[in-house]
């Protein structure tokens, strides 16, 4: 352990992790959203300036240091004036001067930024409210038309160009949610509403996630973001609205029954059928998304049953129970909800 140090691995370990962490689809050193671009300005200003005084620094250190008087040349006298005392304090006086000019100056300049981000997007095109709870995401379309709202979970679609508002809440506890590509970090209150707009410079999938200790799960809390142009979002949308697909073959007939007999609709909503709860995640495209539990598993028929047949296996504290199934029950289940696009 002690090579190890002294070797500079705490360096080199640092550098691998921050350049590994830039390289995936969760990085903040990105211009994918119109906020996120903005920010990261701010940042390298920050950094720039913060260099340069930095810099600045140093070089006046290493001059005192190179023209420090020796020992034997200085005063005895310690009340004894020096004429480089004056020098001294101009310069400690400029220093504290230029010190106070940056400050304002890099006030001045979070301020603007803060005040474009807030207005880039007054007139939305679309607006979505996303909910916190433990440990999901609840995500619901907002409409004129009620029969045009469409609520799913853990997946956010959004028009590329375009301003998009997500009025943020809470359900139980403090959540955040950051998307590091597209924009800044916003907390969901209990009891409190706040507002993240977002315009998606490009096509992409991008993945966020709570950034506030919510509990157990926290970690196992993210969610994707998925940027498509105008006319691939309105098919997508389109296709959420209808209610779900009936089954198309006798296991998944089968696994319908059970998911109604088993206290599933006491908890989900598929609709189109009499399931109608609000405590879990709305299931009616449920096979649609690219994952499950929060973006803990993908979606793939093992992870579905693997997910179903012990949840608090895969995502201890869950509110989601272990219900006894046996083995061609799960089966059947698997086969209807993996149906459910």
């Amino acid at each position: 352990m002690t090579t190890w140090y002294k070797g500079g691995g705490v360096l080199a370990a640092l550098t691998w992790l921050a350049l590994t962490s830039c390289n995936s689809n969760q990085t903040a050193i990105s211009r994918d959203g119109v906020a996120a671009s903005d920010i990261l300005d701010l940042i390298w200003t920050f950094l720039a300036v913060c260099a340069g005084v930095w810099v600045l620094v140093v070089i006046v250190m290493a001059v005192g240091t190179w023209r420090r008087r020796p020992v034997q040349e200085r005063s005895p006298d310690p009340l004894a004036s020096n004429p480089a005392d004056g020098m001294a304090m101009r310069i400690v006086v400029g220093a504290v001067a230029i010190t106070a000019i940056i400050l304002v100056a890099l006030t001045v300049l979070s301020y603007f930024t803060g005040r474009s981000i807030a207005t880039f997007a007054e007139r939305p095109a679309v607006e979505i409210r996303v909910t916190g709870h433990q440990w999901w995401w609840e995500v619901t379309y907002d409409d004129p038309k009620p029969n045009r709202q469409v609520t799913t979970a853990n997946e956010i679609h959004v028009p590329v160009g375009e301003p998009v508002k997500l009025e943020l809440e809470a359900e139980d506890v403090i959540h955040s949610l950051w998307i590091p590509n597209l924009a800044g970090k916003k907390d969901l209150i209990p009891g409190r509403q706040n507002d993240l707009d977002l315009v998606v410079r490009r096509p992409g999938i991008y993945r966020a996630q709570c950034a506030e200790f919510c509990g157990l799960q926290h970690a196992h809390m993210a969610l994707t973001v998925i940027a498509e142009p105008r006319p691939a979002y309105e098919a997508w949308q389109n296709a959420q609205i209808a209610n779900a697909v009936g089954p198309s073959n006798d296991a998944a007939r089968a696994g319908k029954e059970v998911f109604k007999n088993k206290g599933c609709v006491m908890c989900h909503a598929v609709r189109g059928t009499s399931a109608g709860a609000r405590l879990a995640p709305d299931l009616t495209h449920v096979a649609s998304r690219r994952s499950i539990a929060a973006d803990t598993l993908p979606m793939t028929r093992g992870a579905l049953a693997a997910w179903i047949a012990d949840p608090q296996a895969i995502k201890p504290g869950a509110k989601m129970p272990r219900i006894s199934l046996t083995a061609d029950q799960l089966e059947n289940v698997v086969a209807y909800v993996e149906g459910l696009k």
